[in-house]
């Protein structure tokens, strides 16, 4: 599979960096992947959907990984949906969405606030209109630790083992470096900008009330077919928060991954992978 490297230009001018492969006339997919993500997220995924048969852009949001930092510090979800708009722009036919928590939460937004066709399909990975106010603390606390860096890989390797102590360490963490970048002072750094998570826990509480009836009013004006894909062990998505997705978009699937967190797609690849393909099959085209 030949994956080709890519520069996208986002809103107000973002350069966002992008990985394409399939043969572009075939059905296309947008891979979003969470905040504090890269699209290397989306490694494993990305190739089972080019070998089944799509065009597929998995792309670094503005801030994250090899995509420039927004100078304003403008991270919020209206620039988020910006920067898809200018992507899904440089395809001759609308792609289905597959976001993950912040990605999902842009292709939401940004599907349900549309007025024209802009997707064929939507996908939800462990995010919903209802988001539980423990699991954002807990990525909010992981995303602002360790400000002065790690020491070495093995270092930014066991904060990683920390944060999700169900999936086992990897005995070569170098593959983490894809999420790591060395600072002026030789030490390592997440590959994303700081100012996406400086705003207080009050702050961010009091945002998510408003934002969430935002969300709800999205979903209600999704008319594609939709998925939301759902760790069975996540503290993001709860059943409630299922319930209510369900009451939203009644037409909507729904499916648990075993044995998964809110990192769907690296705690249980396999499933997930399955679950994704099999349902572009049926609504992709």
């Amino acid at each position: 599979m030949t994956i080709s490297p890519h520069r996208i230009t986002g809103a107000s001018g973002i350069q966002l960096a992008a990985d394409i492969g399939g043969t572009p006339g075939n059905p296309p997919v947008i891979l979003l992947h969470g905040g504090g993500q890269t699209r290397h997220a989306w490694s494993r995924a990305f190739g089972e959907l080019v070998d089944a048969g799509h065009h597929v852009i998995a792309y670094d949001a503005r801030g994250h990984g090899q995509s420039d930092w927004s100078a304003e510090g403008d991270y919020s979800t209206d620039a988020l949906v910006a920067d898809l708009r200018a992507v899904i722009a440089t395809l001759s036919r609308p792609p289905a969405l597959v976001g993950a928590s912040m990605g999902g939460i842009t292709s939401l937004v940004a599907l349900g606030e549309s007025d024209t066709a802009m997707a064929t399909s939507l996908v939800l990975v462990d995010v919903a209109p209802r988001i539980e106010r423990a699991g954002v603390a807990k990525i909010r606390a992981f995303m602002r630790a360790n400000p002065d860096g790690f020491a070495d890989l093995d270092a930014a390797a066991d904060a990683v083992a920390a944060y999700n102590p169900s999936r086992p360490r990897p005995k070569d963490p170098s593959g983490l470096m894809k999420n790591l970048r060395h600072g002026d002072d030789g030490r390592l750094y997440w590959h994303w900008d700081p100012k996406m998570v400086a705003d207080t826990a009050e702050e961010h509480v009091a945002y998510l009330e408003a934002f969430e009836e935002r969300m709800r009013t999205a979903a209600r004006n999704v008319r594609v077919p939709s998925l939301l894909v759902r760790g069975s062990l996540s503290d993001v998505v709860s059943d409630a928060g299922v319930d209510e997705f369900r009451n939203l978009i009644p037409a909507a699937e729904t499916v648990a991954i075993a044995g998964a967190g809110h990192m769907v797609a690296g705690d249980r690849n396999d499933a997930f992978n399955q679950a994704v393909i099999d349902f572009l099959r049926r609504h992709s085209s």
